[in-house]
């Protein structure tokens, strides 16, 4: 329910804040006044679509706020939460603000949110039913829905099986269609993918084997100039011919070790010469072990060239690097294992594709048996609803499309579209077609009593659906309003007397200008105000006693 509207520079308002109560709320006054404009408010803050054309002249940006009391509607809970939305309190507060430089912020509970996300929030929240609009009624494809709103208690729990087997039915479908169009392609894939993943499996690959190779290589491929090398620092170290380096520097060591103690320079150049001594003791001692260890296998080396070219091929193939090819491995042992399950589980695709059609074929009828006893009921109480409409000669029905073989949609294998017979003799045919303005707005109130307590939304609005009709039939649509009302709140604009009578809370909308700008004003009225606004209404500018007399009349009878 709406119980808190601020309106900031939208159109020829400039401020307006209005507070909302339960049951029946009429808006009347002049044309051009406003009133609608406080409609498209209300519109924009349950997700309708923005534009700068709404700002008011002179200003940057239009602002709106709105309270809501949430519906007692555990889906909608669920999808409050799972957008994050806190809602513990019981309220809803939305704002929405339109710059002129196209910027549009929208905020629920605080949290921003897009324009569709708002869009989601706000179908549950209001119903704008427009003179020129009837949203349900004029999209044939929404007639299925209403439907099942209406049968709700019987349909819903068949109408999620069948959805959870369409589903179902849809993947099998895809997979057949797509084993069926790309065999060669299928096949094609599956053998270049076992190739691959054998030929890097067959190698064998280790992360670092490919330096640790390449190592070993170049150390054969220079074994003479190690060997050299090795030779003369074991010859230099421990003999030749002009004696061993190491005994020499021994030598020189123990003397300045004898004169250590005679100078702290001398005692520096002793601990270095040590240490040095030392150094060259283990070089020497490594320089030998190495010698001893080294020696050349020709056979070695051509098995290395051999296993880096492989392995250069691979990563031509595969990588820039052995760690990329065995990557690249993984992902494709994947989908080779993926694509081989799937071939295992081809054979018998279609069989399965088969019961799952025959499966969803069943619940489909079961659906749709369901589906048209809930359309005779529907149709029963509509013509009742239209009976007390002025409508009795009319003939509604829910129309089941036939079909030549069975069609699956999301939402069934139904096709149904309302039709109806205005008048005896005339053609029956789709409503959005064959009825007039004023026959639509009474359909759309009979659907719309009988729906009221299944309808989910916590507001409804009318914007002028009365338009085109008077008298008697005036009367009863207010009647089928104001039972309305009793299910949800009901927010109407009306040029209609009998229509703003029946309203529990009655706004008047009126423009005043001021400093050469037009701006929108909102009165609630009195009971006493309220008998001059139903006396315009009813006689147009000039009020006399007959009309104010009528007036209150038209009062008394609708509270009692």
């Amino acid at each position: 329910m709406l119980q808190e509207l601020t309106i900031d520079n939208l159109a020829i308002i400039k401020h307006l804040s209005l507070d909302f109560s339960d049951q029946m709320t009429v808006l009347t006054g002049e044309t051009g006044a406003g009133k609608s404009i406080i409609i498209d408010a209300v519109g924009l803050l349950a997700g309708g679509r923005g534009s700068q054309e709404y700002i008011r002249r002179g200003a940057d940006k239009l602002s709106l706020q709105g309270q809501f009391a949430l519906p007692q509607d555990p889906e909608f809970n669920h999808l409050l939460d799972s957008l994050g939305i806190d809602h513990e309190d019981g309220i809803l507060i939305i704002s929405r603000e339109i710059y002129r430089r196209g910027r549009n912020v929208i905020r629920v509970n605080g949290q921003l949110i897009n324009t569709a996300t708002l869009r989601q929030i706000g179908s549950r929240l209001v119903d704008i039913q427009g003179q020129n609009e009837h949203q349900l009624l004029l999209q044939p494809e929404m007639h299925l829905g209403m439907l099942d709103q209406f049968a709700h208690n019987e349909v819903h729990k068949l109408l999620t099986r069948y959805q959870d087997e369409y589903q179902n039915y849809v993947k099998l479908k895809a997979a057949v269609s797509k084993k069926q169009n790309n065999e060669q392609q299928w096949a094609q894939r599956l053998d270049m993918l076992r190739y691959q993943v054998n030929e890097i499996a067959e190698a064998n690959l280790k992360a670092d084997e490919e330096e640790q190779l390449t190592s070993e290589r170049d150390r054969l491929e220079h074994f003479q100039q190690i060997n050299n090398a090795l030779q003369q620092a074991v010859t230099v170290f421990n003999g030749g011919d002009q004696g061993a380096v190491l005994d020499q520097i021994a030598t020189v060591m123990n003397s300045i070790n004898e004169i250590a103690e005679f100078d702290g320079a001398y005692d520096s150049l002793s601990k270095s010469l040590n240490d040095a001594y030392y150094a060259l003791q283990d070089v020497a001692t490594e320089a030998s072990q190495q010698l001893d260890l080294l020696e050349f296998d020709d056979n070695r080396l051509s098995e290395i060239d051999q296993r880096l070219t492989m392995i250069g091929d691979l990563e031509h193939k595969y990588g820039d690097s052995v760690e990329d090819v065995l990557k690249y491995y993984d992902q494709i042992k994947q989908e080779l294992d993926s694509m081989e399950e799937a071939a295992d589980s081809n054979s018998d695709l279609e069989e399965r594709l088969s019961t799952a059609e025959e499966k969803l074929v069943k619940t489909g009828q079961q659906l749709s048996q369901i589906r048209q006893q809930a359309a005779y009921r529907l149709t029963k109480l509509v013509h009742q609803q239209l009976k007390e409409l002025y409508m009795d000669k009319a003939v509604f029905e829910v129309h089941f499309a036939k079909q030549s073989r069975v069609h699956f949609t999301p939402d069934g294998i139904d096709d149904v579209e309302f039709y109806i017979q205005t008048n005896p003799g005339e053609t029956m045919g789709p409503l959005a077609r064959i009825a007039s303005g004023g026959e639509l707005s009474r359909v759309m109130l009979a659907l719309k009593t009988i729906f009221a307590q299944n309808e989910g939304v916590t507001s409804i609005i009318f914007d002028e659906v009365d338009t085109g009709v008077s008298g008697r039939v005036a009367q009863a649509i207010a009647d089928k309003i104001k039972v309305i009302a009793n299910k949800s709140q009901v927010l109407c604009i009306t040029h209609l007397p009998q229509v703003a009578a029946v309203a529990q809370h009655h706004f008047l909308i009126q423009k005043h200008v001021k400093d050469e700008r037009t701006t929108t004003m909102v009165t609630i009225l009195s009971d006493k105000e309220r008998v001059n606004e139903l006396a315009r209404m009813l006689s147009g500018e000039k009020v006399t006693k007959l009309t104010k007399e009528h007036a209150e009349e038209l009062l008394k009878m609708a509270q009692e």
